[in-house]
């Protein structure tokens, strides 16, 4: 029988907060999981466990509120196994790349850009409370968010900024990557005079960007 995942957002915030509650409670636990850049090679895992660490409650709690809010409606546009792909693509790549900037690091900010970036691409006019008051579409967030971040590389705060561009470039690829493919589809779908019950599921599966 093959395995469907069904949702996958709520199982990445649930071990972004277990992942939090050990670093409360398990002596040394972040020192042994955050991002080092000089042991990448050494130890490379640490490229995926530092995905799951956070600051303090409030990282967790933004990052977590910015996950929910744009993660499940992404998901319910691209499915649960791309949410998955773009999620941990993202953010090693966020990880890897950022490790040659910074000493240290820590965070799930790349991987959560990357959504943010896909969802660019795919609902750029969704509309949403910029700074929770000024109505903004999707695109003209983004933009901001990437100046604030480019600025940020110039004059450091100690926010990741580069895992921040890094992740949200990926997304705005993955998100055009899909965004083609369905384009391409529909054009087959299109095409076709006949089509079977295979056919037709597929195309609701992978076309219905």
């Amino acid at each position: 029988m093959k395995y469907k995942i069904k949702s996958a957002i709520m199982p990445l915030i649930a071990a972004n907060v277990i992942f939090f509650i050990l670093q409360m409670t398990v002596k040394n636990f972040t020192e042994s999981f955050i991002l080092v850049g000089n042991d990448v090679f050494s130890r490379p895992w640490i490229l995926l466990t530092s995905m799951f660490l956070h600051g303090g409650v409030y990282h967790l709690l933004v990052n977590m509120y910015v996950l929910a809010m744009f993660g499940s409606i992404l998901e319910q546009r691209i499915g649960a196994k791309r949410i998955v792909l773009l999620y941990f693509s993202s953010g090693l790549l966020a990880s890897f790349l950022s490790s040659f900037f910074y000493a240290r690091a820590l965070g799930a900010s790349g991987a959560i850009y990357g959504v943010i970036g896909a969802l660019i691409i795919i609902m750029p006019g969704l509309q949403l409370l910029f700074f929770f008051i000024i109505p903004t579409p999707l695109w003209l967030a983004g933009i901001i968010y990437v100046m604030i971040d480019v600025f940020g590389v110039f004059f450091p705060s100690g926010t990741g900024n580069i895992a921040h561009l890094i992740g949200i470039a990926f997304g705005l690829g993955y998100g055009l990557y899909l965004k083609k493919k369905s384009f391409e589809y529909g054009r087959r779908f299109a095409s076709k005079k006949h089509l079977n019950k295979n056919e037709i599921e597929e195309y609701l599966k992978t076309g219905r960007i």
